[in-house]
């Protein structure tokens, strides 16, 4: 088949091109936006739906949360586990029901043991009234039965979660006062270690993650984590909670990934802001907040970052006087979200 002679003129001047873009370097290669979890604990919609609660898309439409939520970006869910809570919310059958629906949505999956029957926090690591006379050594035992109980649980319903934590803000310890970390660090690393190894027999590929509050705090963070160290812990993924306000957000998110960047080079582990916050009405601000947040996760090395989750977003109305989810009183997701699309 012959060649026209201006086919053959451009095929020359496409070659030529194309090395010299070639040896000169000059070429862009393509930004490639490394890929993240982005996601929500939304462990009361159960019991919101039970009240009567509903969830609106910005059009009005009635819209099941989890689905609303993926709609707005979202590709994960977060749930905590309580032991014998009162009225059921949030035990083992409970989380088993939520997590069906998520896995049906085809979103990845966090389980958020707390080890107690109610919230562990900071300030609160109750022990489960069922194991309050238990000892150290029976502890480690009563942490491992329960891990691996929900884990088979979620196992025997096709579910394998992505991240699981041992333990919920442990800044000073889980199951006090056996395992204050303040008074003895040893006993609260031989209950990580117990829910570490439960995750792990049940689910070999769920990353295992230690979760601390107040991102910022470089120096709690590497108390904690040296102190687990130290004592023969492992983990998957460091957990961090942020919750700013409209004022201070810039700031606090400077100094989270500075503690970002610290925990990467002291551990080698991945980093995740698996609780983050605003009130419902700065909705402005809240936006940019999470806006900056997700780009910093993304700005990690060697990928890292592994995510952002809100903190029970679809609160509102002042549901248990919860006031920094992202709805508005109607129902509505506000602008705020728009920042995980």
């Amino acid at each position: 088949m012959k060649t026209s002679l201006s086919t053959t003129l451009l095929i020359l001047l496409f070659l030529v091109s194309a090395c010299q873009k070639s040896g000169s370097g000059s070429a862009e290669p393509p930004v490639l936006i490394p890929t993240i979890a982005k996601g929500a604990d939304v462990s009361w919609v159960t019991q919101m739906e039970s009240s009567g609660i509903k969830f609106y898309n910005s059009s009005g439409t009635q819209v099941e949360c989890m689905q609303l939520l993926q709609s707005l970006g979202m590709n994960s869910i977060r749930l905590r586990v309580w032991v014998n809570p009162a009225g059921g919310w949030n035990n083992a059958a409970d989380v088993v029901a939520k997590a069906i629906r998520a896995k049906n949505l085809g979103m990845k999956l966090m389980i958020d043991f707390h080890y107690s029957d109610t919230w562990a926090d900071p300030g609160n690591q109750a022990k489960p009234v069922a194991w309050s006379a238990q000892d150290a050594t029976a502890l480690q035992t009563s942490v491992y039965n329960h891990t691996l109980s929900v884990m088979n649980d979620l196992k025997a319903n096709g579910i394998s979660p992505e991240w699981v934590q041992v333990g919920n803000e442990t800044n000073d310890g889980m199951l006090w006062p056996e395992g204050k970390a303040s008074t003895n660090m040893a006993n609260y690393a031989k209950f990580f270690i117990a829910g570490y190894n439960a995750v792990k027999a049940a689910s070999p590929a769920s990353k295992v993650m230690v979760h601390l509050s107040n991102g910022y705090d470089n120096a709690l963070f590497r108390w904690n984590l040296d102190g687990l160290k130290a004592n023969g812990a492992q983990w998957d993924v460091i957990g961090m909670s942020l919750y700013p306000s409209p004022s201070n957000w810039s700031t606090l998110t400077a100094q989270c990934l500075s503690n970002m960047n610290d925990m990467i080079a002291r551990y080698g582990s991945e980093v995740m802001i698996c609780e983050v916050g605003m009130s419902w009405d700065q909705s402005a601000a809240c936006h940019a907040f999470l806006a900056d947040i997700i780009a910093k996760v993304r700005s990690l090395p060697n990928s890292k970052g592994a995510g952002v989750f809100y903190w029970e977003p679809e609160a509102h109305n002042n549901w248990q006087g919860y006031t920094l989810g992202a709805f508005d009183n109607s129902g509505k997701p506000t602008t705020a979200l728009d920042a995980f699309k």
